[in-house]
């Protein structure tokens, strides 16, 4: 098997649980934050929606420049989904297209002309993966906290059983 052969069914799955996850998210309470030092509800859905195009930047360029990216806004639900489901095929496409000697190729992360770090490829995919689904858990808690009920992701929530069963 290739390296994006494995990855993509991981992908794949996490993908459509983070989607699952995503659609639920009230845009009428964007600016809401479970404490002062908590990002909000609609900065943290915002991230999540976006994260899938840093595995597309990765696989494709050499690095990704945090200086140029803008701050945050706050965007309505559907919007959201819509930018989602861009960087998903997007990034679905580049892993899809990869070449295993491409996750070999150093990626750096950069603000400006400072590195922050730099390693290889493929490392770089899979953490952009890991932390996608650390946000989608943060966005769960949040999801709970205001009431609206959670998906199920890798089991049944309180509020939904899994699929199937």
């Amino acid at each position: 098997m290739t390296i994006a052969e494995t990855l993509l069914p991981e992908f794949d799955l996490e993908m459509g649980t983070t989607r699952r996850v995503l659609e639920r998210v009230p845009t009428d309470k964007g600016e809401w934050k479970p404490h002062p030092k908590s990002s909000s509800l609609g900065h943290l859905a915002q991230l999540v929606a976006g994260m899938p195009g840093w595995i597309t930047n990765t696989v494709r360029e050499t690095h990704l420049d945090l200086a140029g990216y803008p701050g945050y806004s706050y965007e309505k639900t559907e919007d959201l989904l819509k930018k989602f489901d861009r960087h998903v095929a997007e990034a679905r496409k580049a892993i899809a297209s990869s070449k295993d000697s491409d996750y070999t190729v150093p990626w750096s992360l950069k603000h400006g002309d400072r590195v922050i770090f730099t390693q290889p490829r493929g490392p770089v995919v899979r953490t952009h993966i890991n932390h996608l689904v650390h946000h989608r858990g943060q966005l769960t808690v949040y999801l709970r906290l205001v009431d609206v009920p959670v998906p199920s992701i890798y089991g049944p929530t309180a509020d939904e059983k899994m699929p199937g069963f």
